[in-house]
């Protein structure tokens, strides 16, 4: 049986209101992820799924519950600790890719080695790989604003693999894209996830492309339901 590299447990995130009435992002959420699963994350808008990847990645704490990320409980962490255990163990991915315009795909890609304190050379190689995998090894000098969203999130999803994270956190990492690039897009996430190892959670609304996935669940008004 393979480790666990997630585990909510009877986790609940309130945001009070004014006037007295809580808001419920999740309520009472259980789970366990094993390494080398993909999960995809379905729902209305407001139903929680930003709220738990934020939780997942250490960003947020819950009010009541216990979040334990590869083997540490997390509201147990100082912030310090909490975001080296992001830095070292999570690779996030967004719908808006969020890459710096001016800096080339290899500069961006590099970004979490720098912040790291890694040393340049120790990711050339790395970045060189990806970078094949996805198709951009041609572009690898060019700065990122001349390249297409489909592009962009295949930087995007290198960059987050570059230090070789056992758990990828995708927030709709296909909603900014047309509907070929975004299944070639998810199906490029898929595929590097499971060549890497990683697990993989991903938030998406289009249902298709969430049973791609090993498992689908879905958020009701911050209630987890196991399809």
């Amino acid at each position: 049986m393979k480790p666990t590299i997630l585990a909510f447990d009877d986790v609940s995130k309130i945001y009070p209101q004014e006037g007295g009435q809580d808001l419920f992002a999740l309520k009472e959420v259980s789970f366990q992820v094993a390494i080398g699963r993909s999960v995809a994350m379905v729902g209305r808008s407001g139903s929680g799924k930003s709220t738990l990847l934020h939780l997942a990645a250490g960003i947020d704490l819950p009010t009541e519950g216990r979040i334990v990320l590869a083997g540490k409980e997390l509201a147990g962490l100082t912030d310090h600790v909490r975001t080296l255990l992001r830095r070292d163990t999570v690779g996030l991915v967004f719908q808006f890719f969020h890459l710096l315009p001016h800096l080339s795909v290899r500069d961006n890609i590099a970004l979490p080695a720098w912040i790291a304190g890694s040393p340049a050379s120790a990711t050339t190689t790395r970045i060189t790989e990806l970078l094949e995998r996805v198709g951009l090894a041609d572009r690898a000098d060019e700065t990122t604003q001349k390249l297409s969203g489909g592009e962009m999130q295949r930087v995007a999803i290198c960059r987050a693999l570059l230090r070789k994270p056992p758990l990828l956190l995708a927030d709709e990492p296909t909603g900014s894209l047309d509907d070929e690039n975004g299944h070639r897009v998810m199906n490029l996430l898929l595929e590097l996830a499971r060549d890497e190892g990683s697990t993989l959670i991903y938030v998406t609304h289009s249902r298709e492309l969430a049973h791609l996935a090993d498992e689908v669940w879905q958020l009701h008004s911050g209630e987890l339901e196991f399809s």
